[in-house]
């Protein structure tokens, strides 16, 4: 009888453990949500999570609040979304910096990637491009490895700093090619596609959002696609795998995530509601109008993601020879 009632409590017990997560899944949301980001405010990113967010709130009938919280690799982001309560009140919107890349090329974190997020979707992935200055001899990726190799050292390429996508995706092509190009990173992409219309750089990995008006206006030309296909819009303009058939594409996408131990009911009922909002005609269309390709995928789906692309990065790193930068 005794063990009858030890057994009968421990299930209570365990049943009134479970009972937040399915009371939040079903009621979820009845107040304002915080969806904290690295993002600039106007910045390609920050835009798409806002054209999401627009198609969001009406689903959900309550408002999905940005804060625009840049600084330190994302870090700043990351840190305020790792310390908040796992109820689906604060959510993180980011790249995959602080998820998959610091955990290689930062000598210390002030949080656990793997425990304290919550991985929720992937909310999409911009398309990325190789862009060029109008100065500059080479016309595709192809003229441009045999420029380099004839001219070793004397490229010079962009990225929006080391250890971002953009660098990773530079750092893997001079190891498949062997060509020679020196990396120059930038605080911002904005900065560096003035740069190369002007001349004072010869090529750079930049967005398409804001790329590809400079390229149609004449002050920039478009080398490669970074993404897997061409663009419909471009549609003679070759991808990077076509040059380098071998080259894998650092993850770029702009991922949703709450704080560790977040009930997986909460997680799985979050994701639902984001996909369905991306999915709407008018949302999806929006977002392919700024470059941002919706994607959507389980909490499940994300986190297996995240752990495959974080040993890519890692073998990267390890063959460039890139040094933790903190």
């Amino acid at each position: 009888m005794k063990r009858a009632m030890q057994t009968l409590t421990f299930l209570s017990a365990a049943a009134a453990i479970g009972m937040p997560g399915a009371a939040w899944s079903q009621t979820w949301p009845v107040k304002p949500v915080r969806l904290i980001t690295e993002f600039l405010a106007g910045s390609g990113g920050d835009t798409a999570l806002r054209v999401i967010v627009e198609g969001l709130v009406p689903i959900v009938g309550q408002p999905v609040v940005i804060e625009n919280r840049p600084g330190a690799g994302g870090v700043v982001a990351a840190e305020a979304v790792a310390r908040a309560a796992p109820d689906g009140y604060t959510l993180l919107g980011a790249p995959p910096n602080t998820q998959t890349v610091r955990v290689h090329l930062a000598k210390s974190n002030p949080f656990d990637p793997a425990k304290d997020f919550t991985p929720i979707t992937t909310l999409g992935e911009p398309t990325i491009v190789i862009v060029g200055a109008m100065n500059f001899a080479p016309n595709t990726l192809r003229e441009l490895l045999d420029y380099a190799k004839a001219n070793p050292g004397k490229v010079s390429y962009a990225t929006s700093g080391v250890g971002s996508s953009h660098h990773l995706s530079g750092e893997q092509i001079k190891m498949l090619t062997g060509v020679e190009i020196v990396h120059v990173p930038y605080k911002g992409l904005s900065e560096s596609l003035r740069d190369i219309a002007a001349g004072q750089i010869q090529i750079g990995f930049n967005l398409s959002g804001p790329s590809l008006p400079m390229v149609k206006s004449g002050k920039i030309k478009l080398l490669a696609i970074v993404n897997d296909r061409r663009l419909p819009e471009l549609p003679n303009v070759g991808t990077v795998n076509e040059a380098v058939p071998t080259f894998e594409k650092p993850s770029s996408w702009t991922g949703l995530l709450g704080p560790g131990n977040m009930p997986p009911a909460l997680a799985r009922r979050i994701s639902a509601e984001v996909i369905k909002a991306m999915n709407e005609p008018k949302t999806r269309t929006r977002l392919l109008e700024v470059g941002f390709n919706p994607l959507g995928n389980t909490p499940e789906e994300f986190a297996a993601q995240i752990r495959r692309e974080t040993d890519v990065i890692g073998r990267i790193v390890k063959a460039a020879g890139i040094q933790p930068i903190e």
